[in-house]
């Protein structure tokens, strides 16, 4: 089982805007960068989106992951196992469950611990996937965000 350490940003130009994640991934001397852009969406589908990209562009299943994160949102739904509680009610009331539900399908096939770290406070590697998310919210030829519900456009909590 190789050990991959993924570390993840999403950013929104306004909420909901344009916005786009970043992720870069490590495995011993391997490092790979990964960036989208969306016309509109929110910030907390571009968190969530991160790191279901990230662990999408493992080759090999069982890999000890770390993910790295500025997410509570992410973070805690899934270190405080609420998740699996929106999972068994089929997410009901719960936003972003076409996300979640490709993020179950990603994370099962792993290892994956998580880890929160201040935003914008200097750690090299979120400062660059911050770098990377921002870029790709402000570039051309945005994508659209098939799952993003326009008429539910609240903050994700």
């Amino acid at each position: 089982m190789a050990d991959i350490t993924i570390y993840t940003d999403g950013s929104s130009m306004g909420n909901p805007g344009p916005g786009g994640y970043g992720v870069v991934l490590l495995c011993g001397q391997y490092r790979k960068e990964l960036s989208e852009g969306f016309a509109t969406t929110t910030n907390n589908r571009m968190e969530l989106l991160a790191v279901i990209v990230g662990l999408e562009a493992l080759k090999n299943p069982n890999c000890n992951v770390t993910i790295f994160s500025d997410s509570k949102y992410v973070v805690d739904a899934v270190e405080k196992k609420w998740v699996f509680g929106w999972e068994k009610v089929g997410f009901k009331k719960k936003k972003n469950p076409d996300l979640w539900m490709r993020f179950l399908k990603i994370y099962r096939q792993h290892h994956v611990t998580f880890r929160w770290v201040k935003g914008h406070a200097g750690n090299p590697e979120n400062e660059r996937c911050d770098q990377l998310a921002t870029t790709a919210a402000s570039g051309q030829n945005l994508k659209i965000d098939q799952g993003y519900n326009e008429q539910d456009n609240t903050l994700d909590l």
